[in-house]
This record gives C-alpha cells, structure tokens and sequence, in this order.
C-alpha cells in the first residue's frame, strides 16, 4: 500500500536537496515521478532549487483551492507517466489542508507514494495548516536536522527584514530584496526576540 510520508525541518536542512536526489533514484530506476509546488513560493520560479546548485522543473505549481489530485492525474496522463510511482512535493506547508487531503487519496485510493517535503512552523512558532494536516495524516514523519549558527541543532526559522530579526507580520514573506531566513535553536531564537523586545515564546 502507497504511503504518505513528509519529510520535514527548518530552513537549510537539505530539503530540496533531498528531493531532487529522491527523484533522481526513482528514475535511475525506471520508476516515474512527478514533481509538486505550492505557487505561492515564487522563489525558484517553476525549479525546484537546492542550496548547492541542483536545480529539478516542477511538474505541478499549483494554486490555493485548486484540486491537487485531479492536477496530478492530468499532469501524468498529459505527460506519458502511467504507471506513476511517485508525486514528491516542495513546500508542502503552503498547502491547504484540502490538498493535503487529496494527497492523502493520491496514495491511498491511487496506489502512488506521494513524499512531501516542508517546513514545521512558521517565524513566530506557529504551524503552517499544510504541515498540521501533514501530522494529522501522514504514515510517516522524517525530521531533517540542520545546525544553528552556535552549533546546536536549529528548530525555528527567524525572519530578518533588512537584516534585522523580526517577530510580527504575516505567515508568508518570500524571500526578496529585504526579506531573509535563519535557522535558530530555542537558545538562540529567544535571545533574538529578548534584543528585539517582541516575545513570541516566554510572554513579556
């Protein structure tokens, strides 16, 4: 029976990386896959773009609301990828959790693993409903580590505007002229909000 499975960590952690080598081994193989991203992460465009250079089309960018598994069947079919074995998706937070729903029957009632990769929570610790859904439903759950500038193992994903750490604003911000990311362990990412006087984790 095909599984569910997500993949997770925080920002860094080789998930795109992870991805493009899980496709490249299925194919290695003769085995088809198709390739899913949220549209909302504008970043990399229509790629799939790992931090050390790999780069990997995305089959399927798809929109908020629309029906994920009736895009996956027209996607394969339009393409020539019958039997499809796999349907790995990138950023799977930004998913709603109908989507996830419907990646869920992807496996279940159409026999196709289905891996998501994606992040746990958002900058101010918050679950994305995408990855909520993915713990709700999901048969397996990987968490992929990755370190914190101190050298300890990061948990959370601090947004800089500017290059200064901030904690308000909304769930999503892509990354732009004067957005950035860094992965914090709890020590680091405490201390961060204590400078900026905005207490997400601990109250005033």
């Amino acid at each position: 029976m095909a599984k569910l499975h997500f993949k997770y960590g925080a920002m860094n952690s080789g998930k795109s990386d992870t991805l493009i080598k899980t496709a490249f081994n299925y194919e290695e193989r003769g085995l088809a896959t198709l390739t899913v991203k949220a549209a909302v992460d504008t970043k990399g465009e229509d790629w799939v773009v790992a931090r050390g250079g790999a780069r990997r089309r995305v089959d399927v960018l798809v929109e908020h609301g629309e029906d994920l598994r009736a895009r996956i069947r027209a996607t394969a079919d339009a393409q020539g990828l019958r039997p499809l074995h796999c349907v790995l998706v990138d950023e799977s937070q930004f998913l709603d959790r109908e989507q996830i729903d419907q990646l869920y029957l992807v496996a279940k009632r159409d026999g196709i693993s289905v891996i998501c990769y994606g992040l746990r929570t958002d900058f101010l610790t918050a679950v994305f409903p995408g990855s909520q859904r993915l713990f709700e439903l999901a048969d397996n759950f990987e968490k992929l580590p990755t370190m914190c500038r101190c050298g300890a193992q990061a948990e959370f994903n601090c947004r800089l505007v500017d290059g200064v750490h901030v904690f308000h604003g909304d769930q999503v911000a892509i990354d732009g002229a004067d957005v950035s990311y860094e992965s914090l362990c709890g020590t680091c990412f405490m201390q961060e909000q204590e400078r900026a006087g905005q207490h997400v984790i601990g109250g005033a």
